[in-house]
């Protein structure tokens, strides 16, 4: 099996199908990282398929300080990042033009999460987090970096990424202490 390295040196070099193995060998963690971020939705396919498409527009760019998955990690966040932002935008500008509705998404407190999939519940409980929250709570806790390995990603202090940590599982706690 070949390295992450020799593949992008193949990859520089034209080789289509080293590509493919760095992506079909990335793939699910990248996907997952944006899922975190996001929920399933048609955009987290779309920001899924355009970290690889980053990527290989910045192959000449990438040295090997940091691992391709961190690499392609702060992509997937930094891409993520956008879109919540491009929501949120969205969001705001949809409500301006209905007066009757807010300019935020509202999370649905009436559905009974005793019958919600516990994956579900939690996925609506991160959907609650601001973004800088989110993202560490998806780094630290469902792709299990390291705090360095999650301040690096998100440059940031590592003393900023543990509090923003704490207070985001305090604020889950409360959340889904609510819903149980």
């Amino acid at each position: 099996m070949q390295s992450d390295i020799e593949l992008i040196a193949l990859s520089r070099k034209g080789n289509m199908l080293a590509f493919r193995q760095l992506v079909e060998r990335h793939e699910v963690q990248v996907r997952s990282t944006v899922i975190g971020m996001l929920g399933e939705t048609p955009e987290a396919d779309d920001v899924s398929q355009e970290v690889f498409i980053r990527f290989y527009k910045a192959l000449g760019n990438f040295r090997d300080e940091a691992a391709l998955s961190t690499y392609l990690t702060r992509i997937a966040i930094n891409l993520s990042l956008n879109e919540l932002k491009k929501r949120k935008r969205k969001n705001t500008w949809l409500g301006s033009l209905k007066n009757d509705s807010p300019a935020y998404e509202m999370v649905d407190e009436s559905e009974d999460p005793g019958r919600a999939d516990m994956k579900d519940l939690l996925r609506k409980a991160l959907k609650t987090l601001d973004a800088d929250f989110r993202a560490v709570v998806v780094l630290r806790l469902i792709d299990g970096y390291s705090v360095k390995e999650t301040a690096e990603i998100l440059n940031l202090p590592e003393g900023t990424v543990a509090s923003r940590l704490a207070r985001a599982q305090n604020k889950l706690k409360t959340i889904l202490s609510k819903w149980m």
